[in-house]
């Protein structure tokens, strides 16, 4: 039988902006490995930086030609992977295969209880974007899931509560999107129910506009939380001649 999760930790603030900016997030560096985290992480620890809302982990991952990470266990996670440059070649206990390409999204809840190997199997380096995050319920059947999206200019929705649309599901109410914005197109932030909101930056430069809030740059590597109201609203402008941005939707 599943059980509750607990509460969401939240990040210790009472600021409606919470700016990450990239320099300051914690490093993992070996041979085969270049790790970014937004968030207290393994030997990384930061109680002001132990997640946001259900939002535990973003790891912004470079990986070795021929490298990766061997069969390991997680449990009780919904865990997203956003493969940005290169692909990483997926197995699991529950009997996966599969190549994860540049433009493609995974989707796995750990529920139960699985274990997983990540190997980039190609002649050059790969650039993915690992996210985790609490579920509703624990001890849920595990399941896993992979497809490609388009992203174009607006919004395009990659999880969604229930698999909405082209969207693939989570075990929590949370929503994610991807766009990328050309130089100075207006990005309208999509209407959120939830209150907790945060947008990472995956390349190039945006400026990030919200009432009763100054003007936030934003370049590869940053992120913002903003918490807010049913009236908030905001909008991004690309300051690049091409941005890549994901936006979360957290309750």
């Amino acid at each position: 039988m599943s059980r509750t999760a607990p509460p969401p930790r939240q990040h210790d603030t009472t600021s409606t902006v919470i700016l990450r900016p990239a320099d300051q997030r914690f490093r993992s560096q070996l041979d085969w490995l270049d790790s970014w985290h937004s968030f207290s992480f393994g030997s990384h620890q930061d109680p002001n930086w132990m997640g946001f809302g259900p939002l535990q982990v973003i790891n912004d991952d470079t990986i070795a030609a021929g490298q990766g990470f061997g069969m390991h266990p997680h449990r009780d996670m919904e865990i997203i992977t956003v493969m940005v440059d290169g692909a990483l070649t997926h197995a699991d206990s529950m009997g996966n295969s599969a190549v994860l390409h540049a433009g493609e999204v995974q989707r796995m809840s750990a529920g139960s209880g699985i274990v997983h190997s990540e190997i980039n199997q190609t002649g050059e380096p790969c650039r993915l974007l690992q996210i985790w995050i609490e579920p509703a319920q624990l001890d849920i059947q595990p399941a896993y899931q992979q497809k490609p999206f388009a992203i174009g200019e607006g919004w395009t929705p990659l999880i969604e509560p229930g698999a909405s649309g082209e969207a693939m599901a989570i075990e929590r109410r949370v929503r994610l999107w991807r766009a990328q914005p050309l130089h100075q197109q207006q990005l309208p932030l999509p209407p959120a129910e939830e209150q907790l909101l945060w947008i990472q930056v995956i390349d190039g430069e945006l400026t990030l506009n919200s009432e009763g809030s100054p003007k936030q740059s934003l370049r590869r590597g940053d992120g913002l939380g903003l918490i807010q109201d049913a009236a908030t609203q905001g909008e991004l402008i690309g300051l690049s001649e091409r941005a890549d941005v994901l936006l979360f939707a957290l309750a």
